[in-house]
């Protein structure tokens, strides 16, 4: 039987899914002159801020724990299950080959595509070899050679994220880690061939973000995407990393708030139990999404996708005027 804390979060989420399954209808209809829908998505947006305030404290910390378990999918098990014929491309081409990125040629649909992904390891053994997921600067160089390719032989880009972060080692620093990352932010800003990323796991701050600069960003259900590890948060705000689960909940970091603030463009379903226990089914929901995008984006011309790329993530984001400050302040 069902108990009443489970009862809220079934009854939470299948509330949660129909508002924001009208709100991505209504950003995804076409603007027309004299015909807004503004008003209609600011109710949405009122009523999930009311549902997310009776949301139970605890579903933020659960999230994370599903988005970091074991037996996730990861890049590669995603590539086993829906990427025929893929051909994985190694190393930098200036240092060393960084296995926490794995990335190489694939079919989709009768075309090739490039993609790119970070990959932690299901055991203890792959994960120390892999680095847990955290490239290093030859990581990202590798993904900024890839898309190059890419873009030089007309090959859409499809990057699945799943990191705690960049490795934040002594050596990684001194190796120019920050300068990587932002070298690959610029080269996903310039591409004109069709971009899509999905958070499949773990979304951590820069080194997640290098990745998904993108036309669309998607998420799984139960990923996590913020700007520091709930530890992390915890730790400065609270010195205190046992104040994760706070920290979870404070720094709206699911799929749900994620998309309720326009910074991701769908939430992908999992199966019922989760990724973790469908590997084959989440690969077959995450493909659909994937070729059903990559139809939509080749609609468009490669300037246009630029320029409408650009425009996305200028707009992302919101503030609030504080009372009494001065004119432009936040």
């Amino acid at each position: 039987m069902m108990n009443p804390l489970d009862r809220i979060r079934k009854s939470y989420h299948g509330e949660a899914t129909r508002l924001l399954a009208r709100l991505h209808e209504l950003r995804s209809l076409p603007s027309l002159p004299g015909v807004g829908y503004e008003e209609e998505i600011r109710k949405i947006q009122a009523s999930l801020e009311a549902l997310k305030a009776r949301e139970p404290s605890d579903v933020a910390w659960k999230t994370v724990q599903r988005a970091r378990h074991h037996e996730r999918p990861q890049t590669l098990d995603y590539i086993e299950h829906a990427f025929p014929g893929f051909l994985e491309l190694h190393g930098d081409r200036l240092r060393a080959d960084d296995p926490a990125i794995v990335g190489g040629m694939a079919t989709l649909a009768g075309g090739t595509i490039m993609v790119i992904g970070h990959q932690k390891g299901h055991d203890l053994r792959e994960r120390q070899r892999r680095n847990f997921g955290m490239p290093r600067p030859e990581g990202y160089r590798k993904v900024q050679r890839l898309a190059h390719m890419a873009q030089k032989f007309s090959m859409p880009i499809v990057t699945f994220v799943d990191t705690p972060g960049a490795f934040p080692g002594a050596d990684a620093e001194e190796g120019g880690q920050a300068g990587a990352i932002a070298t690959t932010l610029r080269t996903f800003a310039e591409l004109t061939v069709p971009t899509i990323a999905i958070v499949i796991g773990e979304g951590g701050s820069g080194g997640a973000l290098a990745l998904a600069l993108c036309d669309r960003v998607f998420m799984l259900e139960s990923a996590i995407y913020s700007v520091i590890t709930p530890e992390g948060c915890a730790a400065i705000l609270w010195r205190d990393a046992a104040e994760a689960p706070q920290a979870a909940d404070a720094l709206d970091l699911t799929a749900i708030d994620l998309l309720r603030l326009g910074v991701v463009d769908s939430v992908i379903p999992e199966p019922r139990k989760g990724a973790h226990k469908h590997h084959r089914a989440t690969a077959k929901v995450v493909v659909r999404q994937i070729e059903v995008s990559l139809r939509e984006l080749r609609k468009v011309s490669p300037s246009q996708r630029r320029r409408e790329r650009r425009l996305k993530y200028l707009a992302l984001g919101s503030f609030s005027s504080v009372p009494g400050a001065a004119p432009g302040a936040v």
